[in-house]
């Protein structure tokens, strides 16, 4: 962020052992924070871990060391726009190039190069942290030798056709709206509205920060109601992009018209003891992102949505058009995660057409969306298993 002091790194106190946290200075005009785990010892092969939304490195937590134990250097750094990595620009009115993309991109390679190396044995990324890792292993194969994406599937990048479809749009989290779409979900007899829209909108991050419930609160009940722990999300492959066929999603992604994401959330507030036999985020886990989001705010990780609506962004991708990714590949997600479905149609793409060496796809029992936190175990032998294969 932008005049404001510089942050430290976090106290070994708040890291499970193993891990250590620091900055990496010049990183495209950033300064980077990262966690780290297997640093001690020299020349291992090197795993990029990336978060999404609203996720930091210490997303991260429960898999680095199990990871290091087997033999990596595992490195997870705070995003563009989040946690302590400063450089960046918070207001909603600021330039959103920098959020793009493509940059993004150049963010991990710089950060690569910055620490020392010339390239990782796998970029890893989950929720929007999978699409960066995604164009990571199509723009820079040289750098990212295989690729692991996380809870969102990818779809290739954008062609030059003029349709809707999710594949001709490619590397949008959301396809470009087909004809009215935001006004169809508005006008069912119950109005509904794409959480994306809602993410590009200056009301978002005050809404989500300055909440009625407090941010603790919100935070909690947000990362419940995406969960496994939360019995109603059942997910399936929807039939198509059409606004009878989204609003079968929950509303933390086809939100009501009328409420912001505190609003949707403010009622799946889990109980005391479903806090208390949450495993894989205690209440100190909580507490380090509240602490690092209440300093931040959201907007930083809002703009990466409203550059997905940027005619810019779109036709810088065009130049990768067809361009398939052709490192070794493997996807995991939460089989209780609607973010595997929430665009129709594009897991088969991925598998088929975006990828040509998909050697694994992986729905994990009992996990949500958070699946690297809600299944540590699992989530880190699938990982050793698809790197032991390479």
């Amino acid at each position: 962020m932008l005049n404001e002091p510089l942050p430290s790194p976090l106290l070994t106190s708040a890291l499970p052992d193993g891990l250590r946290s620091r900055f990496v200075d010049n990183v495209n005009g950033l300064r980077m924070h990262v966690l780290e785990a297997g640093f001690d010892t020299p020349n291992r092969p090197r795993l990029l871990l990336l978060h999404g939304f609203p996720e930091l490195a210490y997303s991260w937590r429960h898999i680095m060391q199990p990871l290091a134990e087997a033999g990596y250097h595992v490195i997870a750094p705070d995003q563009r726009g989040y946690g302590r990595t400063t450089g960046w620009d918070p207001s909603y009115d600021g330039d959103l190039t920098p959020f793009g993309l493509m940059n993004l991109v150049r963010d991990t390679v710089a950060l690569i190069h910055g620490m020392g190396f010339s390239s990782v044995e796998a970029v890893v990324g989950h929720d929007f942290g999978s699409h960066v890792a995604a164009h990571c292993a199509l723009i820079r194969p040289d750098v990212f030798q295989s690729m692991v994406l996380m809870s969102a599937p990818y779809s290739g990048p954008p062609s030059f056709e003029t349709n809707n479809s999710p594949a001709s749009q490619g590397s949008h989290l959301r396809p470009k709206a087909a004809p009215n779409i935001d006004d169809a979900l508005a006008a069912l007899p119950q109005p509904r509205k794409h959480y994306q829209l809602y993410y590009c909108t200056r009301q978002a991050n005050h809404n989500m920060l300055h909440c009625p419930q407090g941010l603790s609160d919100f935070l909690r009940a947000y990362f419940h109601y995406k969960s496994a722990d939360w019995k109603e999300n059942s997910p399936y492959e929807l039939k198509a992009w059409n606004a009878e066929e989204l609003a079968k999603m929950p509303t933390y992604y086809i939100m009501n018209k009328n409420d912001g994401m505190a609003e949707a959330v403010f009622d799946f507030m889990p109980s005391k003891a479903v806090v208390s036999s949450c495993t894989w985020l205690s209440n100190e886990d909580l507490t380090i992102y509240v602490q690092e989001f209440s300093r931040t705010g959201f907007q930083g990780g809002l703009q990466w949505y409203r550059n997905t609506f940027s005619e810019r962004q779109r036709h810088e991708l065009q130049l990768f058009a067809n361009r398939r990714i052709d490192v070794p590949a493997c996807f995991i997600a939460g089989n209780k995660d609607w973010g595997t479905y929430q665009r129709p149609g594009v897991v088969a793409i991925m598998q088929q057409q975006a990828c040509s060496n998909m050697m694994g796809f992986h729905l994990v029992d009992n996990a949500g969306h958070w699946v690297q936190q809600e299944q540590p175990l699992t989530v880190t032998r699938l990982l050793k298993d698809f790197l032991n294969k390479l």
